[in-house]
């Protein structure tokens, strides 16, 4: 069984648009939105030439020492918190995260030990990832973060356990050579995990946009996601 923990799989979050640096003449001047990707001592994966729809940033996570760790590249339309039964649309997306494999190891801080990331550590992020622009049709407003607390805990359990039932096998390319993930579907969209030769783990979600055609490959420039 692969296991994780939260907390090789929590990090310091960093969004889009990111704080504002000093500049040199005492002036601030935005930071990039693509400057934690640029930090990343890992490659990112996206998916691969054949989707030719919209890209976009989403967000890395640090650990407490600020090295970055995983981060998700956006494909489709950009999902927002809502229910389809709600707006009577579909968004069609899928959310690419890399993680980088590491094992367990002291902080660069030496404040502590960080836990080892595993494919699963990606299972796990992927099906937060997707529970978060998630908003059930019967849920009241105002109980959305316990559902979504319950959920969270239910998607960390599914992660720590990729051989049960509730994950099958799916292959697809990664760099062009194929891959095996695991793979499920709920209500609410679909997660997958994996791992790669270069020393990542891979994880997806998504909904409106079926899985069985993806593609993966490493993001060489991250120009078509500005």
């Amino acid at each position: 069984m692969e296991t994780t923990s939260r907390t090789a799989a929590q990090s310091t979050v960093e969004g889009s648009p990111a704080p504002a640096q000093q500049h040199p003449q005492g002036q601030t001047a935005p930071r990039s939105p693509a400057d934690g990707y640029a930090r990343a001592p890992f490659p990112w994966y996206g998916l691969d030439e054949a989707f030719t729809g919209p890209r976009w940033l989403m967000q890395v996570g640090s650990a407490a020492d600020g090295i970055v760790q995983h981060g998700s590249l956006g494909h489709g339309d950009e999902p927002s918190i809502r229910s389809e039964a709600m707006t009577g649309e579909k968004e069609r997306f899928a959310a690419v995260i890399t993680v980088a494999a590491s094992p367990v190891r002291r902080s660069g801080d030496g404040t502590g030990v960080l836990d080892a990331t595993t494919v699963s550590s990606a299972a796990w992020l992927a099906g937060s990832g997707l529970l978060a622009h998630t908003w059930p049709p019967q849920l009241d407003h105002s109980l959305r973060d316990d559902w979504l607390d319950q959920q969270t805990e239910a998607a960390f359990e599914l992660a720590d356990d990729l051989h049960g039932e509730s994950w099958s096998a799916l292959s697809l390319p990664v760099d062009g050579v194929p891959t095996p993930f695991h793979y499920r579907e709920s209500e609410y969209g679909w997660v997958l995990a994996g791992s790669t030769h270069g020393g990542v783990h891979i994880g997806a979600y998504g909904r409106g946009m079926s899985a069985y055609g993806l593609g993966f490959a490493v993001v060489r420039d991250l120009d078509p996601y500005m």
